[in-house]
């Protein structure tokens, strides 16, 4: 029952189609998942041709070339430069991509800027990647499903135009979309329950921090939780929801029912009556997020100092807290993300986890990134990859449960994240 096509039929492809290729990849974004994409572009630059990367801080973008070049991460001779740009400038983004002759744009920037740069995208005809839901800064856990109230409205739009828009390509959404589309089509008949489980069983020694953007972080934890049960969507409060299981390297864990965004497509895309994201925090996370909260001081609205300043309480909290990529070089331990899948095979209940392991240790190494920016990083340059070979060129806007994991999935095995498979007959390395 595979979800995926590719839109072509491929006993009648054509020469011309197999040898054209997309090449120049722009990255708009100067964080820690910007520089682990950087440098896996770089990695595969025989494949990808230029890189250009760039945010509202050239100096940060400065920083990752100088990393990229310093750590000889280029695979072949090419270019890859730095520039300053506002993303919520349709037309500077214009500009940039046709200056810099890129056809694929990997936007790891702010969910703020999504839809700026996808309209940006679709005046010039380049490929948009990126790895979460748009996001309105005003507004926070729209009614679902998030994907329909933005990038979704431009589907029409991207096939008529002949756009690739593949969405949430990072890996949660991203990967885990692949997983739980590889489980439907290939080890169930019928499948009842997608759990989504995010660990990070790391630690990155300060007494308070996020993995990522803490203004993002912190907007997915203030709202609702929503999730998809029993073929409609349930509302919860954070931390009202948890569950304990034994996983794989890291051990015996506790995860909180959380809204996320691959349950607004997965419960749309594919007929699976419960589909849950689980992440785990740890007491101290919740103890301090509990008391920024009751403080107000996790607000996107203004409000007014006894100076008459108007300050939003959120971006001040983001400003004092350390920035995510300044945990890299301290950061210990090992992530557990993936899907617990059940349904139903030959008659029989069956399970299976469809997970990753990564090691903060090991991507510092690498790239000069912490582990929760390289899962993040990696999986838009391998779906960049096969949107260049013309295996993910879909001509249209995708989730990637909407596309054949398989490719996917191969390319992350040896690109530093791979896949591994349990349920009754063990647990295994995924392979094609």
């Amino acid at each position: 029952m595979p979800v995926y096509d590719n839109g072509k039929n491929t006993a009648t492809l054509n020469l011309k189609e197999i040898v054209i290729m997309k090449k120049n990849v722009l990255i708009i974004g100067g964080g820690g998942v910007a520089r682990v994409v950087a440098h896996k572009c770089a990695q595969h630059n025989d494949t990808l041709g230029n890189i250009a990367i760039a945010s509202r801080s050239v100096s940060k973008c400065d920083d990752i070339v100088a990393s990229v070049l310093d750590k000889g991460s280029m695979k072949v001779e090419g270019r890859i430069q730095a520039f300053a740009l506002d993303a919520l400038d349709v037309p500077a983004t214009v500009k940039l991509i046709k200056e810099t002759g890129s056809q694929i744009v990997i936007n790891v920037g702010s969910a703020f800027i999504n839809m700026s740069v996808l309209e940006a995208c679709m005046e010039t005809g380049a490929a948009y990647l990126d790895t979460a839901i748009h996001e309105d800064p005003t507004k926070i856990c729209e009614t679902p499903p998030w994907y329909a109230n933005y990038e979704w409205q431009r589907r029409d739009a991207c096939k008529e135009k002949g756009i690739t828009a593949i969405l949430g390509v990072g890996f949660d959404p991203g990967v885990v979309n692949a997983y739980a589309a590889l489980a439907y089509n290939d080890y169930f008949d019928s499948v009842s329950d997608i759990d989504i489980i995010d660990i990070n069983a790391g630690s990155h020694g300060k007494y308070f921090a996020t993995n990522f953007d803490p203004e993002i972080n912190f907007r997915e934890f203030t709202g609702r939780v929503y999730s998809w049960q029993n073929n409609a969507w349930q509302e919860n409060k954070m931390f009202e929801i948890s569950r304990t299981d034994d996983l794989p390297v890291v051990g015996q864990q506790t995860a909180y029912m959380t809204g996320h965004d691959e349950l607004h497509s997965l419960s749309q895309n594919l007929d699976v009556p419960n589909v849950r994201f689980w992440m785990g925090f740890g007491e101290h996370y919740i103890n301090v997020f509990t008391v920024l909260k009751s403080l107000g001081l996790l607000s996107e609205q203004p409000v007014k100092t006894a100076e008459g300043l108007e300050v939003v309480p959120l971006k001040v909290v983001k400003a004092v807290l350390p920035d995510p990529s300044s945990l890299a070089p301290d950061y210990t331990g090992k992530t557990c993300i993936g899907d617990i899948v059940k349904g139903i095979k030959d008659g029989q209940e069956k399970e299976v986890f469809i997970y990753n392991v990564a090691d903060h240790k090991d991507a510092y190494n690498e790239v000069g990134s912490q582990g929760i920016s390289y899962t993040a990083g990696v999986p838009p340059v391998a779906a960049a990859i096969l949107v260049a070979n013309g295996t993910w060129d879909a001509k249209e806007m995708r989730n990637v449960e909407q596309l054949d994991p398989k490719p996917f999935l191969g390319l992350l095995n040896t690109m530093g994240l791979p896949t591994r498979i349990k349920d009754e007959n063990g647990d295994r390395p995924f392979t094609l």
